[in-house]
Order: C-alpha cells, then sequence, then structure tokens
C-alpha cells in the first residue's frame, strides 16, 4: 500500500511497527498484515500466468504482418530488439516493486520516489490505457468470433466477453488464476501447432525452404532504421509485463515474487515472440502481403487448412479472453488505490467488496467503458491505447535512477545490488527507448493522450489546491 511520508513524531505508536524505511523512502504494511486489505493468495506461478495472460503471447501472430512490414521482413529481429529495450524496463519495474511492495505500479513508484504530484499525472495517464485496454481487448475478441461465427451478431459475442470476464473478476484472483492456466495452456497448444506446421511447410520447401537462415533477422532489404519502426511495434505486444505490479498487495512475499515474475514474464514473453516470428518469417519472406493486418491467417491457411485455420481462431478469441481478465483485473486494481488514496472518490472507488474482497464498483466501472466497444471499431479504439504505458515506461526507469541517487551509502550497498549499472546506466536506456516510442506514437494517441493529462493537470489542480499541497494519499494511521 501507499504510505504518506510522515515526519518526526507524527505516526502513531501502534502504526510504527508497519512503516519501513528504505533510506529515505517508506512503505506501509499494517493493512495488508491486518486483514483490512487485499488479501495475498498470489504465487510465483500465478503472478508470471497473470503477466502472459495479459500481453496474450498470440497476438504476435496477430500483428506479424504490420511489423513484417514495417521491418521489410526482419520481423524476428525487431522484437529482438524490442526484447532488450523492454528487459531493461522490466529491470525498473523489478527493482522499484522491492522498494515499493504496494498496489498502484507506476503511480506508487513515481509519486514515492519522485514527486506525489507527478505520481498522480503518471497514474492518470495510465488510468486512460487500463480503462480502454479491456475495451480493445473485447471488441478484437468479438471480431474474430464474429469472422468465425457470423450468425452471431457482434454486440453479442462482446455482452458475452465483458460479462464473462466481470463475473470472473469479482469472484476474484484465485478463480481468474485457475480459469488463466486452463486458457494459457491451450493458447500454448495452438501457438506451438502453428510453429511445428510452418517447420513442416518449410522444410517441405515452402517459403527459405530451410530452417536456417538470417532472413527474418536481416530482411529482405531492411535497415537499422527499418527495424527499428517494426520494434515500435513490436513494443506493444509487451504492454502488461508491468500490469502485474498493480497486484502486489494480493501476492505472497512480494518483494521477492514481484522482481522475478517481471523478468520471467518479459524473457518468456520475447522469447515466444522472436521464435514465432523467425519460424513464420521463414514460410513467407520479406514484408508483401495482400493484408498485412491479417497476414496470420493467409499463413495459417497455407500451413494447416481450413481446419487448423479455425483452430487458429479460436485460439486468438482465447487470448483475448484470457486478457480480458487480466487486463480488467489490473485496471480495477490501479483505480482502487487511487479511490483508496483519495485522488478518485474514495466511496466509489477505494470500496472492496465484503463478500468476495475485491474492488466491485471499480470492476463494474471498467465493464461499463467496455460497452463503447459496441459503437467503435478495432482501428479506432487501439489509438485509445499505449500514451499512458510509454509514460509510465519512461518514469519508472527514471524513478530507479532517483531512489538511487537518494539512497545512502549503507542503502545502497544493502537495496541495490550491481549498483549505478543495474540502477543508473540500464534504467537510462529503458528511459530514452520508451521516451522514443512515446514521441513516435501516432497522431491520434498523442492527440488523446495529452487531452486526458490535460484533465489531469486540472484535477491535480483542484486536489492541491493550486499546487500548494500535496494530492492526498492513503496512510498508515487509516489503517
Amino acid at each position: 500500500m501507499t504510505a504518506q511520508l510522515i515526519g518526526p513524531g507524527t505516526i502513531p505508536e501502534s502504526a510504527t511497527s508497519s512503516i519501513i524505511d528504505l533510506g529515505g523512502l517508506t512503505r506501509d504494511t499494517t493493512a495488508a498484515e491486518s486483514g483490512t486489505g487485499l488479501k495475498r493468495t498470489m504465487n510465483l506461478r500465478s503472478v508470471t500466468l497473470m503477466g502472459l495472460a495479459y500481453m496474450t503471447p498470440i497476438i504476435a501472430l496477430g500483428t506479424f504482418g504490420v511489423i513484417a512490414e514495417d521491418s521489410h521482413g526482419a520481423a524476428a529481429m525487431s522484437y529482438l530488439l524490442a526484447t532488450i529495450a523492454m528487459l531493461f524496463t522490466a529491470n525498473s519495474y523489478g527493482r522499484m516493486s522491492v522498494l515499493h511492495p504496494e498496489s498502484g505500479s507506476a503511480y506508487t513508484y513515481v509519486g514515492k520516489t519522485i514527486s506525489r504530484k507527478l505520481g498522480f499525472l503518471v497514474g492518470w495517464a495510465v488510468l486512460l490505457d487500463y480503462m480502454f485496454l479491456p475495451m480493445v481487448v473485447w471488441l478484437i475478441g468479438a471480431s474474430y468470433l464474429n469472422a468465425l461465427i457470423p450468425a452471431v451478431p457482434m454486440w453479442a459475442w462482446i455482452i458475452g466477453y465483458i460479462a464473462l470476464n466481470t463475473a470472473i473478476n469479482i469472484v476474484g484472483i484465485n478463480v481468474a488464476d485457475k480459469i488463466n492456466f486452463v486458457l494459457m495452456v491451450f493458447q500454448a497448444i495452438v501457438i506451438a501447432t502453428f510453429v511445428g506446421l510452418s517447420i513442416r511447410s518449410v522444410m517441405g520447401g515452402t517459403g527459405t525452404g530451410t530452417l536456417m537462415s538470417l532472413s527474418p533477422f536481416a530482411g529482405q532489404g531492411s535497415s537499422l532504421t527499418a527495424m527499428v519502426a517494426g520494434a515500435a511495434v513490436a513494443a506493444y505486444s509487451f504492454l502488461g509485463f508491468d500490469a502485474v505490479t498493480t497486484m502486489s498487495e494480493e501476492t505472497k512475499d512480494p518483494e521477492r515474487t514481484m522482481p522475478r515474475a517481471i523478468m520471467l514474464i518479459a524473457v518468456i514473453g520475447g522469447l515466444i515472440f522472436i521464435g514465432v516470428a523467425y519460424f513464420t518469417q521463414l514460410v513467407h519472406p520479406g514484408g508483401i502481403f495482400a493484408d498485412s493486418s491479417s497476414a496470420a491467417y493467409e499463413i495459417a491457411m497455407t500451413i494447416g487448412g481450413n481446419l487448423f485455420t479455425s483452430i487458429f481462431v479460436a485460439g486468438l478469441c482465447v487470448g483475448q479472453f484470457t486478457s480480458g481478465i487480466a487486463t480488467q483485473a489490473s485496471a480495477s486494481r490501479l483505480m482502487y488505490v487511487m479511490g483508496r488514496d483519495g485522488v478518485l472518490p474514495r466511496k466509489v472507488f477505494g470500496h472492496l467488496s465484503k463478500r468476495f474482497n475485491t474492488p466491485v464498483p471499480c470492476i463494474l466501472i471498467i465493464a461499463a467503458v467496455g460497452l463503447i466497444a459496441l459503437c467503435m471499431d478495432v482501428s479506432t479504439s487501439t489509438s485509445f491505447v499505449n500514451f499512458g504505458a510509454f509514460t509510465s515506461f519512461t518514469l519508472v526507469n527514471v524513478s530507479l535512477i532517483v531512489a538511487y541517487a537518494k539512497a545512502s551509502r549503507k542503502d545502497r550497498a544493502e537495496n541495490f545490488p550491481h549498483g549505478a549499472l543495474r540502477n543508473v546506466a540500464l534504467p537510462s536506456f529503458g528511459a530514452m527507448f520508451c521516451f522514443y516510442l512515446l514521441i513516435h506514437l501516432d497522431s491520434n494517441a498523442l492527440a488523446l493522450g495529452l487531452a486526458w493529462l490535460a484533465i489531469g493537470v486540472v484535477v491535480l489542480l483542484f486536489l492541491t489546491k493550486g499546487l500548494r499541497k500535496d494530492p492526498p494519499e492513503y496512510s498508515a494511521d487509516e489503517a
């Protein structure tokens, strides 16, 4: 949980044992230990699967054509570059999750390290993505299902997705965890089958005709600029490895579990993306397609015929379902923490269900926002996300640098392993790459993001009485 930075002599005796000092940074463990907050039920496997479900590994096939086109046939290299860059950012999230094992993710990390005012603005920016990403996920899933079974109208699939995901998230993380495990296994089988059929097709003379080729990394007439352009799109596939930090208060031993889970999610996701891109690019060298947005469907038909194409579409739909569970859960946790702090109306957003111990009002709000999908298309809805994600990625990297700079020599030795290399050099590279992606978003995403941020500035001015005080925050004595 987020803890107020309280001066000496102002902490009640009953709360002093719950404030842990980390070189000038503090964290609150009272509510989690007293049973008044979210329950710690998730282990390393649970958190890792939730993050992978959020990322939806099979989406690498859905976006393959666009990345291959942008990179001129070097999709595997684009994913490799994106993976390396995201690992730097994953390192920063992992370190910050140790310093602040509370829910809230970038909102908490930036607020407690740099400035609570800036932390609010980061949380506000991320809230845009978190609120609308479930809607995008449900819309894409419904589009796949409508293509597979056109007799069922689009609106029915959308409402079905929303209803099932919402019910699962209200009941609780434990149920979502079990469902995620089963569905992730199915998604993995579809991905493995796609790769296996690709290998068989290539060995049969399709595409490059050989399994050992530099073509997926070098492309056909590709360049570093084209590969980086592809990497900027490929980085979108990683959105979600950070979202599990919003579940820190539901994780057992978060100081140890969370950083390991974050790195595992980034590494496993990256390896899947690179592998899928490599073998798919072998089947179809180059970056020219009849329709780049549906290139994977064409390739699925080539390597597996009608039957496998149907299974492939089913796998994509399952991937969107598991992603819907994870994105809605993460969004509701961020809203709950901001509501508990009081920067959003506490009576609505800061409330946990007594029966399920989940933030039901926040979950229902996300479901209501998802209904906007009834009157939108995929291309328009996707412009609603990514601005907040790359804003938060950039500033979490900066937060680790600031935390290291603020720490005493003794604290650096205890809480910042590998010194300046891991806590300054690596996050500096991560911050620069993520900022580059941020400023190269499409014009719709930038316009919407900046407009939303402007509203956040107005809210911040109201909450802080013209920046004369810090935004409200959940403190130890409230627990």
